[in-house]
């Protein structure tokens, strides 16, 4: 099979197609046929230097699936060859979906929603799932609380808005001023321009000076940081960048804080598909492209300003 393989860590320039052995599935897998996957964040990441992945190059990276089963592993209940699925491979020491075949063991796999295409499908199951544990698995959200989603327009951000919506909360979300009106149509209550305005400012002025229930940071650092002066006292922030700041502010207001690396598991796809085909989550679509083109698509990525997800495509059309 055809696959975009990093031949070492490094650059966009590591990436090689290559033909490599198709995978053979073993008794509790499915072999898929890839027809589309998408670039995250956690890519380039490894790309550069992903040893903490258990990654060795030669290696297929890349975490999202939609495409349809082709064979099976004899103890294998709850699919059948030809059935459409989704999903997000494990990281750690396994074939990634920079390819034209990929097999997982089946407990992570779920039944792609029927009402969205492969491409569009693709562009969920990381993302989704990130976006899910936080909110409902982690942070715990209830219905009627507020919540702050740092970087909206993002992969993860702008799944997380519908989320958040679809379960009923207020939500703030921020993003540039070129990315407001699409953040608004995602369901935010509030979009702060981040450029232009102090979202701690407009939080605490906008809920009477006590915070929001809830933080989902996807951008760690200096805004995490802040964010805990945007949250009330006994609030909750949920990172997904890892951070050595010092959150001793967040101790001060009893502010819980938790980091999350998204487990692997059917549970959430099939949530978030109960959520796609009742029409409260909708993908969102930078651009697609072949899937030799990966080293620019995640170059693109990298360089910030896109708005969703990149998808690749791996069967033409």
């Amino acid at each position: 099979m055809k696959a975009m393989v990093i031949t070492a860590f490094g650059g966009p320039e590591v990436f090689k197609e290559q033909d490599v052995p198709k995978p053979k599935p073993g008794e509790n897998d499915v072999l898929v046929k890839v027809y589309a996957t998408s670039v995250n964040p956690v890519d380039y990441k490894i790309r550069k230097a992903g040893s903490w992945a258990g990654v060795k190059p030669p290696a297929i990276i890349g975490y999202d699936v939609s495409g349809v089963v082709e064979a099976i592993g004899s103890r294998v209940k709850d699919f059948k060859v030809g059935d459409e699925v989704y999903y997000t491979p494990e990281i750690s020491g396994a074939q990634g979906s920079y390819a034209e075949y990929h097999a997982a063991h089946e407990a992570i796999v779920a039944r792609k929603p029927s009402n969205l295409n492969h491409r569009e499908a693709a562009s969920i199951p990381l993302a989704g799932c990130t976006a899910f544990e936080a909110l409902v698995d982690v942070a715990d959200i209830k219905s009627g609380e507020s919540v702050l989603i740092q970087a909206g327009a993002g992969g993860v951000g702008s799944l997380a808005i519908q989320i958040a919506k679809a379960l009923g909360l207020f939500v703030f979300a921020t993003c540039g001023s070129n990315n407001k009106e699409l953040v608004k149509q995602l369901g935010a209550d509030r979009v702060i321009d981040y450029r232009a305005e102090d979202f701690v400012d407009v939080i605490l002025k906008e809920t009477a000076q006590k915070g929001v229930d809830v933080v989902f940071d996807t951008a760690g650092g200096e805004t995490l940081l802040k964010s805990v002066d945007a949250v009330k006292h006994s609030g909750r922030i949920v990172s997904i960048v890892s951070s050595n700041i010092n959150l001793d502010a967040a101790k001060n207001k009893n502010v819980t804080v938790n980091y999350l690396f998204m487990k692997r598991e059917r549970s959430k796809l099939d949530a978030l598909r109960a959520l796609i085909e009742k029409g409260r989550v909708k993908p969102v679509i930078d651009s697609v492209m072949p899937l030799k083109d990966v080293a620019l698509a995640q170059q693109r990525l990298e360089k910030g300003g896109v708005r969703g997800k990149i998808v690749l495509k791996v069967v033409e059309d």
